[in-house]
């Protein structure tokens, strides 16, 4: 279980650092995919690359503006970053559980969750990519409030409101985990030749 409280430059560092590698991540395993490519799926029922990042673009859709307006509301308040964050048990859960390997302990995504369509355009690329640069951005913008006050709705659960620094977190995991997924969907199709090596 990951500890209650963690040093706020650290654990705000380590989520930026994370994001930083997901960002290389899209710029070199998925924006050089075609249109086939990045829809092609591995097994039908089973999602594609692009079904992969349109469900976090949906979730990111449904976070990123919430979380945007409470750190603007702690900022206005004026509250002052505190030298340790901490988490609540509600929380904790969430992200171990979303830790788990998703190879071995798939989780079904909500509907509301779910990829749109079956064939996807290559804007669902670069829309990822600007959700990791804003969620980036909330994270740099974390460390001039007190983040331990920020509380950000549950979409899934609408009475439980998580403290920043866990829906963060969350928000993290839930991305590596379905980057993963994608990786994985890539390496058992057809891979493009710039990742190739060639």
């Amino acid at each position: 279980m990951s500890p209650t409280a963690v040093r706020t430059t650290d654990f705000l560092d380590r989520l930026a650092a994370d994001l930083q590698a997901l960002r290389a991540v899209v710029a070199q395993e998925f924006r050089p995919l075609t249109d086939d490519q990045l829809n092609r799926r591995p097994s039908p029922g089973k999602w594609s690359v692009g079904q992969c990042l349109e469900h976090l673009n949906i979730v990111g859709g449904h976070y990123l503006p919430s979380i945007a307006l409470r750190v603007r509301r702690a900022k206005d308040r004026g509250t002052r970053p505190v030298e340790m964050v901490k988490f609540g048990p509600i929380g904790r859960r969430l992200v171990e559980s979303m830790r788990a390997d998703s190879a071995t302990k798939p989780q079904k995504a909500p509907q509301k969750f779910a990829p749109s369509g079956s064939r996807l355009p290559r804007t669902v690329v670069e829309v990822f990519s600007r959700q990791l640069d804003e969620l980036l951005s909330l994270v740099e913008q974390t460390r001039e409030v007190n983040a331990n006050n920020v509380r950000i709705p549950n979409v899934i659960i609408p009475l439980v409101f998580l403290r920043l620094p866990d829906q963060l977190e969350l928000l993290v995991v839930h991305i590596q985990r379905h980057v993963a997924q994608a990786e994985r969907v890539l390496a058992g199709t057809v891979r493009p030749a710039s990742a190739q090596g060639e």
